[in-house]
């Protein structure tokens, strides 16, 4: 039995062991259709061309984990942001663990979205958002067909959460091969502020697949802020879909660090429903070994006076492979559009590659919009200056692939996010060098 035909088999056997209202259970049972009639996405698809699922739908994933398995703060505390204050959600091998969280319902909700979805205090948020973002592509409705568990974020009207929020998932190998379906749902009403760092965790060599889907709500002059590390083993696999929708004069800003894993596909998906809205897509991909990742990114620019901003960095060595494949949608109604497009690589191996691929697709004429993609390699002459003033060649070639990403990362606005991204980022460019801004 291949692995499609194991999870339309399991759903009967979810749903039966799910408490869950008829909205919820009309909502999964749609899914489900959905993923059996379409399956996983192939090459054969235009927005897949150049990443294969193939290898790694192969392995015989366990649905659901049979033993839940317990983990110290110490043995983890390396994947936490410990040097501030933060709410935090973590899960462990899909499960919540409630002596490594700290939640919160005084004035904001950061809990799970088990409670969210049982619950009736939570049911006329659950009816009025929950996949109400999302597209029905299959990966999306697989995961929508399974979703039981991950973060449920609520910031009422005029709140600022106090602190930043860290979802953290973590994958302890009890199983030979594991599938994760984290679903998380963030909504930020009116004047709110949040921040929120994500972050998925293979422990162990085990082959695991994560099939994740948050969506994200911004209000009229909500400010979201968040932050996805990726920084996996050669054996863990992620399929991240984000879906955001705005509404007027909200700022919502996505930066996405991959640096580690087998394969990584961002699919990240902006709609602006109201004027002056501003979107900021920002990401560093610093790869090797065979590691593969694709970012997939869509902003649907629907209503007019808005902007957005995407700006994609790539460093790429050994027989890395990335895929950028950005699309701008402006409508016809959305005139004085200011949207800005790009994706810069640098290739450091004979045997690494980079397919891009901006797209814009405008139907106003009072607009501006920009896009372009550069592939290329270090500066020789930059890199022969730094030798001359005495700076050793793998010394230099990481200052200069350091400032090459510098302009994505002077834009994180949380100190600790900055230093410990700057910490990976030297641990990728096997240097000794303090990067403090």
């Amino acid at each position: 039995m291949d692995l499609k035909d194991k999870l339309v088999s399991s759903f009967l056997a979810f749903e039966n062991k799910v408490d869950v209202d008829s909205y919820v259970h009309d909502v999964r049972t749609d899914a489900i259709k959905v993923f059996e009639e379409k399956g996983f996405p192939s090459k054969k698809e235009e927005a897949w061309k150049y990443t294969s699922l193939n290898k790694i739908l192969k392995e015989d994933y366990s649905v659901f984990p049979k033993q839940e398995n317990a983990l110290e703060y110490k043995d983890v505390k390396k994947y936490f942001i410990h040097d501030i204050d933060t709410y935090k959600i973590i899960f462990i091998d899909g499960k919540y663990s409630s002596h490594l969280s700290e939640t919160t319902h005084d004035g904001i909700d950061v809990c799970l979205m088990s409670a969210a979805l049982t619950k009736p205090k939570y049911r006329l948020i659950i009816e009025n958002y929950f996949n109400k973002a999302a597209t029905k592509e299959s990966l999306a409705s697989l995961n929508t067909a399974f979703s039981s568990e991950g973060a449920y974020i609520h910031i009422p009207k005029n709140k600022i959460a106090d602190k930043p929020i860290q979802i953290l998932h973590f994958s302890t190998g009890n199983e030979s091969a594991t599938l994760l379906q984290p679903r998380n749902l963030i909504v930020a009403e009116e004047n709110s502020h949040v921040q929120i760092i994500e972050r998925h965790q293979n422990l162990t060599d085990n082959p695991v697949l994560t099939n994740s889907v948050t969506e994200i709500f911004a209000k009229k002059r909500a400010i979201v802020d968040y932050y996805k590390i990726q920084n996996d083993t050669a054996k863990a696999s992620l399929i991240d879909n984000t879906f955001i929708k705005q509404q007027r004069e909200s700022v919502a800003s996505v930066h996405t660090f991959a640096f580690g894993g087998k394969l990584t596909r961002n699919n990240l998906n902006f709609y602006q429903e109201g004027e002056r809205i501003d979107s900021i897509l920002k990401g560093v991909t610093i790869l090797g070994d065979k590691e593969h990742v694709d970012h997939n990114t869509l902003v649907h620019h629907i209503e007019p006076n808005c902007e957005s901003h995407q700006d994609y960095k790539g460093v790429f060595g050994d027989n890395a492979t990335g895929v950028f494949n950005g699309k701008i949608i402006v409508e016809k109604e959305a005139q004085k559009t200011n949207a800005f497009q790009s994706n810069n690589n640098i290739l450091i191996s004979d045997k690494a590659s980079i397919n891009t691929k901006p797209q814009l697709e405008i139907f106003a004429d009072d607009v501006k919009c920009s896009h372009g993609c550069t592939i290329g390699q270090l500066d020789e002459s930059a890199l022969f200056y730094m030798q001359s003033r005495g700076i050793p060649k793998k010394e230099a070639k990481a200052l200069l692939m350091y400032a090459f990403c510098n302009n994505v990362l002077s834009s994180v606005k949380i100190p600790e996010v900055k230093y410990r991204i700057n910490k990976i980022i030297a641990n990728k460019l096997g240097v000794d060098i303090g990067f403090n801004l």
